[in-house]
C-alpha cells in the first residue's frame, strides 16, 4: 500500500474574499482555499485539511499580518462555542459582505436578469438581539486543549452552555452570552450554580442518564420573559425546589414552564409542556397588534428586525385593500396578521398544525376577522379545489425554510398565476435556484436585504416578481 499524500501548507497566502457560509477565501493558483475566523486582508499560513476538485479547506496555522478591518473579538467564548463567528469584523463590513452574498447567490444560482439591489438593512442593535436562546446541560464539558494536553484532572465536568460545532455531546460552560438581554445570563448562571451547589445530575447524552436537560428563555419587546426547564426524569421534590428558587429569584418571569422529556433527543414540540407559574405565553407587540408566544411558537428571534422585515414584504405585495393573500409557510401567521388590515382576505398555510392553531388565537386576539388558516403539506393543499374555495390569489407571500420551496410548490405557484409573489428567504442561494424556476413567467422587479442575525453570515432577502 503506498503512503498517503501528505496535505500541501500553504503560506503567506493573503486572504481576499468572503465566500460560502461565511469562511474566508483565499486563491493560491487557481485553487480556492476557505478556511475560518480570518477576514480578507489577513496574510496566513494554511493547512489544508479537505481537498475536492474545485476547493479545499484549511485552517490557519500562523499569521504573518492582520487586516486593517480586523476587530477585536467582544466574546470570551469566540472560536469555542461556533457562534458569532463574524465578531473580527466591523457591522459596517459584516453589511457589505451579506450585501454581496446576495447578488453574488442570485446573479450565480439564478441566472436571471435582477434589478439594482437595495442596500441591506442593518439591525439597529448588533448584539443582544435575539428573543430566544437554548442551553445545553452536560456532565461531560468541553475540555481545552491546555487541560487535555497536560492531563489535568478533571473536577468541574458538569456544563451549561452551547454545544461545540461537530460534538453533539460536548458542551461549553458560557459566563456570558452577547445575544440575549438581561436578565438571561444571570438565570443561566444561577441556575448552574444552583445545580451544581445542590448536587443535581446533568443530563449524559451518550449514556441517556442525569436529571437536567435543557433550559430555553425566551423574552419580548413587551418586557415578558419566559422560563422553560427541561428534565430527563420526574423527580418532584428536586424539581419543585428548582423550579421554586428560579421564581423567587426572578419576580420578572412571567411565564416558567417545565418538560419531563425521556425521548432520545432534545425536541420538546412534541411533548407536554407544564406550567408551573404565571401564564403559558408571553406576548410580542407589533403596530399595535399582539402576538402570543407559547412555549412551541415560532417567532422570529430578532423581534425589531423581524418588523422591519414584515414592512418589506407588506410594502412589496402594494395591498390596496381588495387583494386576495395567501401566505405560505405562515407559521404562527405572524406576517398573515400583519398585513390583513390592508387586503380583502388573507389565507395562510403551514404544515405544523400548532402553529396553525396559534395563527387562529392570534387573529382572535387582535379581532381580526379576514383570516384563514389551513394546516398541511402544501403541495398537496394548494390545488385547483382549494383556489376554487377561498379564492384566485392576487399576492402570495412565500416564506419557506433554508431548503427553499419544492419543486411541485413552484409549478403550482406558475399554475395559480398570482398577479404578485412576495418571496421572503433566509438562505438566498435556494431562493435563486427557485427564482430560475419561476423565471420563465416572472420577472424581479426588486430586491432587498435584510441582516436578521448580526455576527453571523446569514441573511434575509425579500424579492417582489411581477408578471413578465
Amino acid at each position: 500500500m503506498g503512503r498517503k499524500k501528505k496535505k500541501p501548507l500553504y503560506e503567506g497566502v493573503t486572504i481576499e474574499d468572503i465566500g460560502a457560509e461565511g469562511k474566508a477565501l483565499a486563491r493560491v493558483g487557481e485553487m480556492i482555499v476557505f478556511t475560518k475566523y480570518a477576514i480578507p486582508g489577513d496574510v496566513v499560513d494554511l493547512q489544508v485539511t479537505k481537498k475536492r476538485k474545485k476547493y479545499q479547506e484549511a485552517f490557519v496555522t500562523k499569521f504573518h499580518g492582520y487586516s486593517e478591518n480586523r476587530v477585536e473579538p467582544f466574546c470570551e467564548h469566540f472560536g469555542i462555542c461556533g457562534g458569532c463567528k463574524w465578531q473580527l469584523l466591523p457591522y459596517d463590513k459584516q453589511l457589505m459582505y451579506k450585501q454581496n452574498q446576495v447578488e453574488n447567490q442570485l446573479k450565480r444560482i439564478g441566472k436571471i436578469e435582477l434589478p439594482e439591489i437595495a442596500p441591506i438593512l442593518g439591525s439597529e442593535n448588533d448584539t443582544f438581539y435575539r428573543n430566544k436562546l437554548e442551553f445545553t446541560f452536560s456532565n461531560k464539558r468541553w475540555l481545552s486543549f491546555d487541560e487535555i494536553k497536560n492531563n489535568t484532572e478533571i473536577k468541574d465536568s458538569d456544563a451549561l452552555g452551547f454545544h461545540i460545532p461537530g460534538l453533539f455531546d460536548k458542551i461549553i460552560t458560557i459566563n456570558k452570552c452577547w445575544l440575549q438581554p438581561e436578565p438571561s445570563n444571570k438565570i443561566r448562571n444561577f441556575i448552574f450554580k444552583y445545580a451544581v451547589d445542590n448536587k443535581l445530575e446533568f443530563f449524559d447524552i451518550r449514556e441517556q442518564v442525569g436529571f437536567l436537560r435543557n433550559l430555553i428563555i425566551r423574552t419580548s419587546s413587551t418586557g415578558e420573559l419566559m422560563v422553560i426547564i427541561s428534565f430527563y426524569k420526574e423527580d418532584e421534590t428536586i424539581r419543585i425546589s428548582l423550579l421554586d428558587a428560579v421564581k423567587n429569584s426572578f419576580p420578572e418571569i412571567t411565564s416558567l414552564l417545565y418538560v419531563i422529556n425521556t425521548k432520545g433527543n432534545d425536541t420538546i414540540t412534541d411533548q407536554n409542556i407544564e406550567l408551573f407559574y404565571g401564564k403559558e405565553f408571553i406576548l410580542e407587540e407589533m403596530e399595535g397588534l399582539k402576538f402570543k408566544i407559547g412555549p412551541k411558537s415560532f417567532y422570529q428571534t430578532n423581534s425589531a428586525q423581524a418588523y422591519n422585515l414584515y414592512k418589506v414584504a407588506r410594502d412589496f405585495a402594494g395591498l390596496s385593500g381588495s387583494e386576495i393573500v395567501y401566505d405560505l409557510y405562515t407559521g404562527t401567521g405572524t406576517i398573515a396578521n400583519f398585513i390583513a388590515s390592508k387586503a380583502k382576505k388573507v389565507i395562510g398555510i403551514e404544515y405544523v398544525p400548532e402553529a396553525i392553531e396559534d395563527a387562529k388565537e392570534n387573529s382572535l386576539l387582535n379581532n381580526i376577522q379576514n383570516t384563514l388558516f389551513f394546516a398541511g403539506d402544501l403541495k398537496l393543499v394548494l390545488d385547483n379545489n382549494f383556489v376554487q374555495q377561498n379564492g384566485q390569489p392576487d399576492v402570495i407571500i412565500t416564506d419557506p425554510p433554508r431548503a427553499g420551496m419544492h419543486a411541485d410548490v413552484i409549478q403550482t405557484l406558475l399554475n395559480i398565476s398570482p398577479t404578485k409573489i412576495v418571496y421572503v428567504s433566509c438562505n438566498p442561494a435556494t431562493q435563486a435556484r427557485d427564482l430560475a424556476l419561476l423565471d420563465e413567467v416572472y420577472k424581479v422587479n426588486r430586491i432587498q436585504p435584510v441582516d436578521m442575525f448580526p455576527q453571523t453570515h446569514h441573511v434575509e432577502n425579500v424579492v417582489l416578481l411581477t408578471k413578465k
